[in-house]
């Protein structure tokens, strides 16, 4: 149970202080003519990830706190996404955020984890939904919730691309790019 917890709690803590970031994100964008986009869906993106928190706690709670044997190697993994999802964060800097956000003609960012594809950020949840019940065998939520979050990213993936190439030089920029899966940057 302390376990489960001390991960449930430090996630929690992490996600609200990334929406205070966002927030912070949200307001110079928009002090500097920012746009959004897709804001129809950004309730149901919103509504995914609390599910997906209660799911994981009912379903770890009325298992008894399962801790899967191999733990250890999950939290590895889990562990290097984390690092991987913040390594996308920072080389956004004030453009990253929750929500679909344009700065009209600003140039598309290809530091950090952008220069082998074009959504880490996106590849590194899809990973902590999947590597996070795993850890507390709540195989439930880790089908549920992955199948709904992928349905939920086709969606956003469209939206944020169709406004990328309307707002900034990205399709110039990362026509070269794969999407999820990292490619050598010198490979042509």
């Amino acid at each position: 149970m302390f376990v489960f917890y001390t991960v449930f709690i430090l996630l929690i803590a992490q996600r609200l202080l990334e929406l205070r970031v966002a927030k912070r994100n949200q307001a110079w964008m928009e002090g500097r003519g920012g746009v959004e986009i897709g804001k129809e869906h950004y309730m149901w993106i919103v509504m995914l990830h609390i599910g997906f928190f209660l799911s994981l706690w009912i379903e770890t709670a009325t298992r008894g706190y399962p801790v899967l044997d191999w733990w250890p190697f999950i939290a590895c993994v889990l562990l290097i996404v984390q690092f991987i999802r913040y390594w996308a964060i920072t080389s956004l800097g004030p453009y990253w955020n929750t929500r679909i956000i344009f700065v009209p003609g600003a140039h598309v960012v290809k530091r950090g984890p952008y220069r082998f594809m074009r959504h880490p950020n996106y590849m590194a949840v899809i990973l902590e939904l999947a590597l996070i019940p795993l850890l507390f065998e709540a195989y439930v939520t880790l089908g549920l919730f992955s199948m709904l979050n992928a349905w939920m990213l086709l969606y956003r993936i469209r939206v944020e691309e169709c406004g990328l190439a309307k707002y900034t030089d990205y399709a110039s920029v990362m026509s070269d790019c794969s999407r999820f899966i990292p490619k050598n940057p010198e490979e042509k």
